[in-house]
């Protein structure tokens, strides 16, 4: 059970402190994409994503990591300017061995951001990354991301029993 627990859960990219992760030595942070960057149906990043992304940029390396297709994560990563890792299979360690090896990271050295427990918590956990844990953005998702929160939750429901990870109860 504890590698579905986050290490921070809050709200949002918006309201995650990254001042105090730069303090914790991340240089890279990897975002998951749909509902943790936009939504599901929105096909091109917002100006508001655009600026955080680019002041997020002056102390950390970006990379977006997702379970989607290439042609789903290129205007992300061609409007942001940023490195994309497309069909990554979270919670599979093969992609996130990969951003360590090209990029020459530790794993002290990266945080893993999304929406998902069984996906991206699980998969920065398994990696020994800082997982940092976001509400989605909306509640439009595909089929497979549906049966994944059936999954989740009745982890959401044994972790808030353990008082571990309650929904809407953020913490750093």
């Amino acid at each position: 059970m504890d590698n579905f627990i986050p290490d921070i859960y809050t709200q949002s990219i918006y309201t995650i402190n990254y001042k105090k992760l730069k303090k914790r030595g991340i240089k890279c942070l990897l975002f998951d994409l749909n509902n943790t960057l936009t939504s599901y149906d929105n096909d091109y990043p917002t100006d508001e994503l655009r600026e955080l992304i680019y002041d997020l940029e002056k102390d950390f390396k970006v990379i977006i990591i997702s379970n989607s297709s290439k042609d789903r994560i290129r205007p992300f990563k061609e409007k942001l300017n940023i490195d994309a890792s497309f069909r990554s299979f979270k919670p599979f360690k093969r992609k996130f061995k990969k951003i360590l090896e090209i990029y020459n990271y530790k794993d002290t050295e990266i945080a893993m951001i999304g929406d998902v427990l069984v996906t991206d918590i699980l998969g920065g956990n398994r990696m020994n990354f800082t997982t940092i844990l976001v509400n989605s953005i909306s509640e439009s998702e595909p089929f497979s991301t549906r049966i994944l929160r059936i999954l989740e939750k009745i982890i959401i429901k044994s972790l808030n029993k353990k008082d571990l990870v309650i929904k809407g109860k953020y913490y750093e």
